[in-house]
């Protein structure tokens, strides 16, 4: 029983809960997480603005082993086994969701855990969500945990 556990960080606030869960579902069966952070390489394909879309990039994926680098050590001291892997959107039409479903079927996922971040109204229509985009196509059953608003996004929504 979930033996696999992918969980998907971003290096958000909410990611620090999405890892606790993964890690106690790990704990109960004895299982290794797989935490996975997507570099989504797509804005930068039609980016025309005054910065080196390389050091983005590079920015990206060092909060990337930065986040990857704290999971390591929040299941090696929960004593979970751990494996950790930064991955890249491959192309432009490939979002963070694709990613992580391509990923999930490579390392044959048993259990993916992502965060959501409780974006409502237009925010949400505007922004999308990679956990909702994640779960209707999604091979495996997925646990889903929701992230704690700010007090300000949560006063200025409607």
């Amino acid at each position: 029983m979930y033996k696999r556990i992918m969980v998907a960080l971003d290096g958000s606030k909410s990611s620090a809960r999405v890892l606790e869960e993964a890690v106690k579902m790990a704990s109960l069966t004895r299982g290794t997480v797989h935490a996975v952070y997507v570099v989504d390489k797509t804005p930068l394909f039609s980016y025309g603005g005054y910065y080196d879309p390389i050091a983005l990039v590079d920015a990206l994926r060092k909060d990337g082993h930065e986040a990857l680098k704290n999971a390591e050590a929040a299941c090696k001291e929960a004593g979970v086994a751990c494996e950790a892997e930064l991955i890249e959107t491959e192309r432009l039409s490939e979002d963070v969701a694709e990613t992580l479903r391509r990923y999930a079927g490579r390392t044959d996922t048993e259990l993916a855990v992502l965060g959501t971040h409780g974006r409502r109204g237009v925010r949400r229509v505007v922004l999308g969500s990679v956990a909702e985009r994640f779960v209707r196509f999604a091979d495996c059953p997925v646990l889903l945990v929701r992230g704690a608003e700010s007090e300000h996004e949560a006063g200025t929504e409607a």
